[in-house]
């Protein structure tokens, strides 16, 4: 749906190290790094961007795609080893619908991320 998603972070270094480390059960990979950021992807076609900056962010919810409900957990788990705070563990949230399994975090930030699976558990 997108091509890419770009947002500044104030403590880059954090920033960097929290989404390679939370997001690297989910396949996301380094595309470029340099001195106007990182780009991270799974396929190279959308893209994760983010940046430095002195504002204050505004709160986003950026919810990932998990392949498996095993990537949700690897995914928790990491982002929580690497100082992320629980904005919910995971598990079914059958009020979206009945096999939407999903975790989420707050990031340095203190941005929404989650990973969501849509498929039924195998």
């Amino acid at each position: 749906m997108f091509d890419h998603v770009k947002f500044g972070v104030r403590d880059y270094a954090a920033s960097e190290t929290f989404y390679l480390k939370a997001l690297a059960p989910l396949g996301v990979v380094v595309v470029s790094k340099g001195a106007n950021g990182i780009e991270m992807s799974t396929d190279g076609k959308s893209s994760l961007c983010l940046y430095q900056t002195e504002e204050k962010p505004a709160h986003l919810h950026l919810a990932f795609v998990a392949e498996t409900r095993e990537q949700v957990d690897a995914f928790y788990h990491a982002a929580l080893e690497e100082g992320g705070k629980d904005n919910g563990a995971p598990g079914l949230r059958p009020h979206y619908h009945a096999n939407y399994y999903a975790a989420f975090v707050l990031d340095p930030d203190g941005h929404n991320i989650e990973a969501v699976c849509h498929q039924p558990d195998a």
